[in-house]
């Protein structure tokens, strides 16, 4: 053995017995035991809005990149980080040597772009909800992340909170019996609208062109940014693609969901361009294991019957919810709060014991997982079921008709037309 090979493999064996971070093709690596003090360098891409709120919870580590297609916003966080390098295309800063993880906070169709990226390069991900765009996105993200072996969580923040833990022990104790009917809503709603027909120019301090990213090219009009863009199907994908990972999250986790056999929905006709100002969407689940078959209902902008409000007096509960409806009684949750239904029922009900540990935080989760390979609640594997899951509503919606989902295969055998929908097709220069 000579000298040189000598010296390499003290280097190596020291490097790891000390527990630092390994420097690979010039990429810095965390080993599995490296000591979770260590701070991460984090790139992120979006700085405003969402991603105000998810820098906040990342600030404890080192802030090296941002990007954003809009220049007061990068003038705003390089103020606050005045040692990150800043970008207008995230392309860009997924090239940035020494990166370890990237926090993806953008308009919903460049979700699956950049997170696709940054798993290509080896980098951990955070990335906002829906996890991507499309239905075909959400599946192959998901495949990155595990041949990855990077640490993902989607931005699902709720999950991590203490009611949604103690829902789904009440559910899978058995509290209220087997459950075959979900009933879950949003009172908000995002849609409507036609295509603009002025042209203003783009603001200066604007990359419209990289803000499109890979949606086919359109003129510039304020009407798109910053938050609107949610009701264009080329953007966004409405009031169920915004809040439907939140509240759906909950059935999902607590009944053990993972793909809908069948989904039917109904809205005002489909428009072309915008995504509908209401909307309810039934899933139809397989039975698993020995958990039943379920039915899962979806409303948006104040579609749910009040009679079911009603009849469980919940009338004070418009603005969102979800309900579980049991063999034994029902079970009612929000972000924080539950009750189980009828109250008189349960007076001297006993819940089980906690059995689900309490979350560190949801970033905080995502972090430690990052430092030492642990598990995060919210994984792309968990959560890319779920978004497909959601963005199956709009699939079927778009469609017009009930469509039969073959979860293996990707297809919709009794609806060859769902296939627009399920996958889109990106503008040069831009791929998965």
């Amino acid at each position: 053995m000579n000298l040189l090979q000598t010296r390499r493999q003290f280097l190596s064996h020291s490097a790891t017995a000390a527990g630092l971070t390994l420097i690979l093709g010039g990429r810095r690596l965390f080993a599995k035991d490296a000591s979770p003090n260590n701070k991460l360098n984090i790139g992120v891409i979006g700085t405003a809005g969402r991603a105000a709120s998810n820098i906040d919870g990342i600030k404890s580590q080192n802030i090296v990149a941002a990007c954003d297609i809009d220049d007061n916003y990068l003038a705003k966080i390089q103020t606050r980080f005045p040692g990150a390098k800043t970008y207008n295309d995230f392309r860009k800063l997924l090239d940035q040597p020494g990166l370890d993880a990237v926090v993806v906070s953008t308009a919903d169709h460049t979700h699956a772009v950049a997170t696709a990226g940054a798993l290509h390069r080896g980098l951990n991900v955070y990335c906002e909800k829906p996890l991507t765009h499309s239905v075909h996105e959400a599946r192959t993200i998901a495949a990155l992340a595990k041949a990855s072996g990077k640490a993902t969580q989607m931005g699902t923040q709720i999950h991590a909170g203490a009611n949604y833990r103690r829902v789904v022990e009440l559910v899978q104790s058995g509290a209220i019996g087997p459950i075959g009917e979900v009933h879950v809503w949003v009172g908000k709603g995002w849609g409507g609208g036609e295509l603009p027909t002025d042209t203003p120019p783009v603001p200066e301090n604007l990359h419209w062109d990289l803000w499109l990213g890979p949606a086919p090219e359109r003129p510039y009009n304020p009407t798109y940014l910053p938050a609107n863009w949610r009701r264009w199907w080329d953007f966004g994908n409405g009031t169920l693609g915004d809040m439907g990972c939140h509240y759906i999250d909950l059935p999902f986790w607590a009944l053990k969901l993972r793909h809908p056999s069948a989904i039917e929905a109904e809205g005002p006709p489909v428009h072309p361009e915008t995504c509908p100002t209401h909307a309810i969407v039934h899933y139809e689940f397989p039975a698993r294991d020995t958990l039943p078959p379920v039915k899962l209902s979806w409303y948006d902008g104040g579609q749910l019957h009040t009679a079911l409000l009603e009849e469980h007096k919940l009338t004070d509960k418009k603005g969102g919810g979800v309900l579980f409806i049991g063999e034994k009684g029902v079970l009612f949750s929000d972000y924080d709060h539950h009750q189980l239904l009828p109250a008189e029922k349960f007076t001297d009900f006993q819940p089980p014991a906690p059995s689900i540990p309490d979350s560190a935080g949801h970033y905080e989760e995502w972090i430690t997982a990052c430092k030492t390979g642990s598990p995060t609640t919210c994984n792309f594997d968990y959560s890319g079921a779920l978004s497909e899951t959601v963005l199956l509503g709009n699939v079927a919606y778009r469609t017009g008709k009930r469509i039969e989902w073959d979860a293996e295969k990707m297809t919709c055998p009794n609806a060859p037309e769902a296939e627009a929908y399920l996958r889109r097709e990106y503008r040069p220069g831009w791929k998965l």
